[in-house]
Formats: structure tokens, C-alpha cells, sequence
């Protein structure tokens, strides 16, 4: 189902951008983190987070940038997190068919996820989704505004040919999404380095598979050992 919800969002919120090739160029993540910490810098973390709940949609792609892999160096992060309302919203995802009374509920629950994490993916394109369901398609264009700049800043970040240059993510499940998004099947996963590398069946794409950096994810997982 979460392939067709992206979809829906691809071509009805004028997504288009994901079909183009980006630049992209790796976190700096030492700037960043200098950055983000600067109260008198415009990607001051809590001025950038204020501006995403309140939903400013004037944010620069830079501005997202430093927002999602910022957020490797926030107390709360988690590289292993998972929603809190996981099994609430897995039932409205198996349901045949959605009722228009199912609306206001998975709104209710998917904002309550992001307020914990906002850049669950997942629950943003749901969320879009089902406003778009509601008639609210303001609140639809909104959303998938977020999601759709989330997802460049991980595109952004660089290309999946080799470990060297591989999408920076924050979680495993946004690996997941994006291969989704391109209606991409993955057929192994190992761990190359620093990366995880996505494996593909031999031929049936232009590439053999996709590698995403998770350094940041294996620190916090080191961290959470120690």
C-alpha cells in the first residue's frame, strides 16, 4: 500500500522533481553540527524546527539540509526509533478499504508521530494521503511539501552508485521509502563499510543496486552500547 499512497502523492502534488537528476554533495557534518548550534545562524536547530511546525513553506533546500542531518546531533535521536503508534496505524494500513470515519482517527495518530519524529516519511505521506482523502487538500499540499523536501535533502546528499557517494539517511526504513518511490525491489541487503548496500536482481534495472551511508546511524548505535 505505501507504494500506491506515494504515488498518489507523486502526481497529485506535483512531485515531478524526483524524476530529475540532482546535484548532490555530501553532509559536512563537523559545519552542521557548528551550524546548528549557532544561535545567530540562520540554521539555528530550533528556528529551523519552529519553521517546520509551523509548516513556513519558504524553507530553502539548504534550509532542509541542515534540518534532517542535523538532527543526527539532537539528544533524541535514535537511529533504531519506531512509532509509537505503530500497531494503531498498521491496522488502517492492512484495511481493504479506508472509511471516511477512519479519517480524522489516522490523522490524529500520524500527527502524533511526527510530533515525536517529523521526519517519519512514512506517516508523512500517509498523512498526506488521507487529507487528500478528506478534501483538505491544503493540508495535503502541505504535508507532501515536507515529504517531498526530505526526501531531497537525502537525494541531495549523493548518488548510490558506490559507498564513496551514497544517500545519507537517518533510519534503514527511509532506505525503504525511497526505493519505493521509484518502484524499486530490493533482493539483499549487506553492509559494505559504512553503507548499506541494496541489491537488486541482475538486470532488471540500468544499476545492481543502491548504497546509503549510515554512519550516523552506526555511531548512535555505538553510542547506545556503551
Amino acid at each position: 500500500m505505501l507504494k500506491h499512497f506515494l504515488f498518489i502523492l507523486l502526481f497529485s502534488f506535483g512531485m515531478n522533481a524526483f524524476a530529475q537528476e540532482l546535484d548532490f554533495k555530501a553532509p559536512d557534518y563537523k559545519q552542521i553540527e557548528k551550524e546548528i548550534q549557532d544561535k545567530k545562524s540562520v540554521f539555528y536547530y530550533p528556528k529551523l524546527m519552529d519553521r517546520l511546525a509551523k509548516n513556513d513553506t519558504l524553507m530553502t533546500q539548504d534550509d532542509f539540509r541542515y534540518l534532517y542531518f542535523g538532527y543526527v546531533f539532537q539528544p533524541k535521536y535514535n537511529a533504531f526509533w519506531r512509532s509509537p503508534d505503530e500497531i494503531k496505524l498498521r491496522e488502517y494500513y492492512n484495511k481493504e478499504k479506508l472509511e471516511t470515519a477512519d479519517y480524522n482517527e489516522i490523522i490524529k495518530l500520524a500527527n502524533h508521530t511526527l510530533t515525536d519524529f517529523p521526519f517519519d516519511l512514512k506517516q508523512l505521506n500517509y498523512l498526506a494521503y488521507i487529507y487528500h482523502l478528506k478534501g483538505d487538500d491544503e493540508s495535503a499540499k502541505i504535508t507532501s511539501y515536507k515529504f517531498h523536501n526530505i526526501m531531497n535533502a537525502i537525494l541531495s546528499s549523493g548518488d548510490g552508485k558506490k559507498c564513496e557517494t551514497g544517500f545519507h539517511v537517518l533510519l534503514v526504513e527511509h532506505e525503504y521509502v525511497m526505493l519505493n518511490l521509484f518502484e524499486l525491489e530490493s533482493k539483499g541487503q549487506s553492509l559494505v563499510g559504512n553503507c548499506d548496500y541494496l541489491s537488486f536482481e541482475k538486470g532488471k534495472y540500468n544499476v545492481d543496486g543502491v548504497y546509503f551511508n549510515i554512519e550516523k546511524m552506526l555511531e548512535n548505535e555505538a553510542k547506545g552500547i556503551k
